[in-house]
């Protein structure tokens, strides 16, 4: 399905506008007044702390939950007042597969089709082309139930695209996958991205936002605290680089006003202290120069994971 077009400037107009939008559970405010929009084409990270309101927004954006206030538009329709419309634009991966373990690869792509009202003529070569998207060809008439965790991910995100969606919901799509499962998949996105299909991501991995995400925002207690690239947001709440230094866990705490003076930001955690600089060999000199020798250090430079942690905590939310 095509989004909407270009408006009367040239601009594109973005595929989902989010202004002041509210959804609360009685006293509990699961997504607090927040405005982002997100253009035609661009893969839109969702970041955020378990409760933080990320996945209520999916929700929302897919049409399976009534905001409270504010408004919304999904390629430039209500999803509340065009729910069938919308849906049929979007592709949606959960967090969790819900494949049907007992129909073959083929039929869970052919089922999910019937339920858009699609033609077996237009369903079966749409499904022999995800299935080669997927990389699960030769899957093709194996029960569900026979595949591994990798092949049951990639058929679900080849089974939400079964009605060439314009935009993909995906609620942390490679949970529970290996590294080389994980690395398949992005492979796939990134061909997904590249013909022009709009991807919307939730993860808990920052390394997947970095690589996956133009763009992002931070939710904590159902607000945005920050938003950019990824790039963007390492320069603005991090440094270049990060000292990680151990002294010991009996030392770590004590070491730290003596260190205050060799970074812009340090941080003692339990098992050793980082230290945020420009430039980390050249603070690790200083240090030992000092008269400080830490049993073992790293050099690194900052992350995503860095800007994380420093505007949603560290502690942990259950």
């Amino acid at each position: 399905m095509e989004t909407v077009g270009p408006d009367r400037y040239g601009d594109p107009v973005p595929v989902i506008e989010a202004h002041a939008l509210t959804k609360t559970y009685g006293e509990l405010n699961a997504v607090d007044g927040i405005d982002f929009e997100v253009a035609p084409g661009e893969s839109f990270g969702l970041l955020g702390p378990n409760g933080a309101g990320k996945s209520t927004a999916m929700r929302m954006i897919g049409g399976t939950s009534l905001r409270t206030s504010g408004t919304l538009l999904v390629n430039g329709l209500d999803p509340e007042v065009h729910g069938p419309e919308v849906r049929a634009s979007l592709g949606v991966v959960p967090q969790t597969d819900n494949l049907d373990p007992e129909l073959k690869a083929r039929d869970n792509l052919l089922m999910y089709g019937r339920y858009f009202g699609l033609p077996y003529s237009y369903l079966r070569p749409k499904a022999a082309e995800l299935l080669e998207f997927a990389q699960l060809t030769d899957k093709a008439n194996e029960k569900v139930d026979n595949l591994s965790g990798g092949m049951k991910r990639r058929l679900t995100i080849a089974r939400s695209l079964i009605n060439d969606p314009s935009v993909l919901l995906l609620d942390e799509p490679t949970t529970g996958l290996d590294p080389q499962a994980r690395h398949i998949l992005w492979d796939r996105l990134f061909r997904l991205k590249e013909t022009g299909v709009t991807l919307i991501v939730t993860t808990h991995f920052m390394d997947e936002a970095e690589q996956l995400c133009d763009r992002l925002v931070v939710m904590d207690h159902g607000r945005i605290v920050a938003e950019g690239s990824p790039a963007s947001l390492i320069r603005q709440y991090s440094t270049r680089e990060v000292l990680e230094l151990r002294f010991g866990s009996e030392r770590n705490a004590a070491l730290v006003d003596r260190l205050r003076g060799f970074a812009t930001r340090i941080e003692a955690l339990p098992d050793r202290v980082l230290l945020y600089t420009e430039d980390g060999e050249e603070t690790l000199a200083a240090v030992r120069h000092d008269g400080l020798e830490p049993v073992t250090s790293l050099v690194r430079r900052s992350s995503l994971e860095d800007v994380f942690l420093r505007l949603t905590g560290r502690s942990l939310v259950e």
